[in-house]
């Protein structure tokens, strides 16, 4: 058994923007159920604070001459215990972990991340006294980056894990952060946290800590290549022997259309034909005209040119002349949202868009669609494509990181031999996804393939467990070699 401090910006149900969310939501209980003593470590934003009731406080202490108080509470629905990095003068006030209420970037973004680097690094050094001292400290992504960094200063030290959710996010500041925020002068170099004269937080964890890992093994291969590597492909080439790819699994209980508490109409495999009462309960809802037999395509997403939007927005008149209807959730940047809305306005009987983000009605969207687009240019790993899988919703993806690991094309090599499970567009081009989604459709008028598509979808197996015992050995592999 090994004790484990797991750092996180943000975890489900106390504070999500996106995939790292459901993943520190879920990947600590399911470490827990494997017998390892998980704390998970958090910034107390006002909204998780919001959310618990009973906190106990473990000590007080203070970074940068500002109040530190470390608290301990549970996650919702769990045994694992969460302690909170308190500190008001930063993060008590309304936003989210890294914009403001106008979606602007923190002024303060790096002061408040380094915060939470210096409370995790003091808990692994036990420089808090909270009895309880980590073996392994798993970091994600670029806000928990300097951890690793500054732990490579101290001789006995716990192992270092580093988790790349998205290579696109880096945590890069002037230099003159790096003299604002007392960074140890050491680590300022070539092979340190200096990245061509500026501070990175995401090199942090790349150049230091013991292991790498991504969330897929297709990205952990894609990332050493320049296309996906955001100008560190040279870093972690080095880097490569301690790199691995661990497919992220999703909350099998809280995405299961059997038992989804925001679904009216229930179904599972067994029971596919209810699953198409779902659909015209939300063409009601959204005000789209109710036909069961038209093909419906859901789309849940962050409104970003990485989420293949350069090839879905010139598709769209075309797509909108077809039979089908669509569906799209999401926030992001602004001109996208405002040409969706606009080609919704255009096309109401076909087009439904939703701006904000809707955890209900993202499920129900999941369980009325037929397919599911994502498109993306890059995706280390993707959680929707999972949720759409397990809800017998056949995505439509392009052939990279994770969507490449989950996704089965529809070819007919791979219907005849029943492993097909959604559609692979050949290249990302407008005229590739308009090929794709022709060919989905063709299918879904065919009721026994189409059938057989959504039934291989729903026998996919994507639990936390298996990925928790690869992270289990990875941690064992670390201390190994500490």
């Amino acid at each position: 058994m090994s004790k484990v401090l797991y750092i996180s910006s943000e975890a489900f149900p106390l504070i999500k923007t996106g995939g790292l969310g459901d993943v520190a939501g879920s990947l600590p209980i399911a470490l827990l159920k494997k017998s390892q003593d998980v704390r998970l470590l958090l910034p107390a934003y006002p909204e998780v604070l919001n959310k618990i009731t009973k906190i106990k406080k473990l000590a007080i202490t203070s970074y940068y001459d500002l109040p530190v108080e470390i608290v301990e509470t549970r996650l919702p629905g769990s045994n694992v215990i969460v302690w909170l990095v308190d500190c008001p003068a930063v993060f008590d006030r309304p936003g989210g972990p890294y914009t403001d209420n106008h979606g602007q970037p923190w002024d303060d973004i790096a002061l408040r991340f380094a915060i939470l680097c210096h409370a995790a690094v003091d808990i692994a050094l036990n420089n808090l006294q909270l009895n309880w001292q980590p073996d392994v400290v798993h970091c994600n992504d670029w806000q928990s980056g300097l951890v690793p960094a500054l732990l490579s200063l101290h001789s006995k030290r716990p192992a270092t894990v580093f988790t790349i959710h998205n290579l696109a996010y880096q945590g890069i500041f002037k230099q003159q952060t790096f003299t604002d925020l007392h960074l140890p002068i050491e680590l300022w170099h070539m092979d340190g946290l200096e990245y061509y004269g500026q501070l990175s937080f995401m090199k942090g964890g790349l150049a230091y800590a013991d292991k790498i890992t991504t969330v897929s093994p297709n990205y952990a291969r894609e990332i050493l290549e320049p296309e996906f590597s955001f100008g560190f492909d040279g870093l972690l080439k080095q880097r490569a022997a301690d790199i691995s790819g661990i497919i992220n699994g999703i909350d099998e209980k809280y995405w299961n259309p059997g038992t989804d508490k925001y679904l009216e109409h229930k179904y599972n495999r067994r029971s596919l034909n209810k699953k198409v009462r779902n659909k015209t309960a939300l063409q009601k809802e959204l005000s789209l005209p109710v036909d069961d037999s038209i093909p419906m395509i859901g789309m849940v997403s962050r409104l970003v040119e990485q989420k293949g939007l350069e090839i879905i927005l010139p598709s769209l008149e075309t797509l909108l002349a077809m039979p089908l209807q669509i569906v799209i959730l999401g926030t992001g940047e602004t001109h996208y949202e405002i040409l969706l809305s606009e080609y919704a306005h255009k096309h109401p009987e076909r087009l439904k868009v939703i701006i904000g983000y809707n955890e209900p009605l993202a499920h129900r969207i999941e369980a009325a669609s037929d397919m599911y687009l994502m498109p993306s240019t890059f995706e280390p790993c993707g959680l929707n494509q999972l949720y759409s899988l397990r809800y017998g919703t056949l995505p439509i993806v392009n052939n990279v990181g994770g969507l490449a690991d989950t996704v089965i094309n529809s070819s007919e090599e791979n219907i005849n031999n029943g492993t097909a499970n959604g559609f692979v567009l050949k290249q990302q081009s407008t005229t590739s996804l308009l090929a794709t989604i022709q060919r989905a459709l063709t299918l879904y008028q065919k009721p026994e393939i189409w059938r057989q598509l959504q039934t291989n979808a729903m026998s996919g197996s994507f639990s936390w467990q298996t990925s928790a015992e690869h992270y289990v050995n990875l941690y064992q592999q670390a201390l190994n070699e500490l």
